[in-house]
């Protein structure tokens, strides 16, 4: 469906939220349902739900409300999760590695290819099921695959410069957990820099003001 305006970052953001309650919905046999019902679920507002998805030619009817699979399938397809894309990962340390053994990047619409790590002692092992090859044999296996996105799970200090490496050798998009804010917009690949601290933080802030 083809959208009616330029969507806002904000709306954009709440997109996957509102696919992974749909397809939660759609898990406990739900056929249909109303804004009203899915606001009070996720905790918004039934105009919220309705203005974003008017951003995109709206998916539901008057009276009868939101048919799941297809507003399953319409979000799907906003989100790109059918696009086959592939990502590769950088850094199999610590986090890394919880990564790879228990984040499900199919479900997300990627498929993770394999891992890369500067350690030789670390080439040729797996987690997750997924082989660990050497940083050498980035360059070519880039060139070879053409993966689309790379996650960077690698020390802070290298996450610039290997960034625009990436960039370079054709990587469209950057899943960032360096702790380093990287910005390449100008080279017009988007990065998702992922703040872990941010949130918890904000937890914080939030428990505080309970206390009040």
């Amino acid at each position: 469906m083809e959208r009616k305006q330029e969507v806002s970052k904000a709306v954009i953001q709440r997109l996957p939220r509102y696919y992974r309650n749909i397809c939660e919905l759609k898990a406990e046999g739900v056929q249909r349902i109303s804004s009203r019902s899915l606001a009070e679920r996720m905790g918004l507002t039934a105009s919220q739900i309705r203005q974003d998805f008017n951003c995109f030619g709206g998916f539901g009817q008057q009276g009868y409300g939101y048919n799941i699979d297809k507003l399953m399938e319409e979000l799907g397809s906003i989100l790109g999760l059918r696009a086959g894309r592939t990502a590769i990962l950088l850094g199999a340390g610590n986090l890394g590695r919880a990564l790879l053994n228990n984040f499900d990047f199919a479900a997300s619409g990627f498929r993770l290819l394999c891992a890369f790590d500067a350690n030789p002692e670390l080439k040729g092992k797996e987690f997750g099921g997924y082989p660990v090859r050497s940083s050498d044999d980035l360059p070519s296996f880039i060139a070879a695959h053409k993966p689309d996105v790379a996650v960077l799970t690698i020390p802070r200090s290298h996450a610039p410069e290997i960034a625009r490496e990436l960039v370079d050798q054709g990587i469209r998009g950057l899943w960032n957990f360096t702790g380093e804010d990287l910005h390449l917009g100008g080279l017009g690949v988007p990065v998702e820099n992922v703040h872990l601290s941010d949130s918890l933080m904000t937890l914080c802030h939030l428990v505080s003001t309970t206390e009040e």
